[in-house]
């Protein structure tokens, strides 16, 4: 195989695996990508942040075809109104890619809310 082809069967196999979503959070932007470290990590892929504020680097070995593959995630606070997270999610892999739609779809599912406190007291007279 030339250099071309070999170029030519990467980006072939950078398309066919490629993840590009955005999703909404209403967790701070911090909280998103502590999340997203930890995540990756348990599936066995390099991640931390990255020089750039709010974005996190995601890195593995190889994956069918690729060499290496690497993703990113970047999270924007307050998009539209206060509290509102605007994550942006861009893979390459063939693990890689699924592994961050798993992602996605664990930001989009609703978080059990912290029981109330409760408001009786020990001492007071029943």
């Amino acid at each position: 195989m030339t250099d071309q082809q070999v170029f030519q069967s990467f980006d072939a196999e950078m398309k066919r695996t490629a993840f590009q979503k955005k999703a909404v959070s209403r967790l701070p932007a911090a909280e998103v990508l502590d999340l997203a470290i930890a995540f990756f990590r348990e599936h066995g892929y390099r991640a931390g942040r990255t020089g750039r504020p709010n974005q996190v680097f995601v890195m593995g070995t190889a994956e069918g075809s690729l060499p290496r593959v690497t993703g990113e995630i970047f999270a924007r606070a307050d998009v539209g109104r206060p509290g509102v997270t605007l994550v942006t999610l861009d893979a390459v892999g063939e693990r890689l890619g699924p592994a961050m739609a798993e992602f996605r779809t664990s930001l989009r599912t609703p978080r059990p809310k912290p029981a109330a406190p409760d408001m009786s007291s020990p001492n007071s007279p029943s």
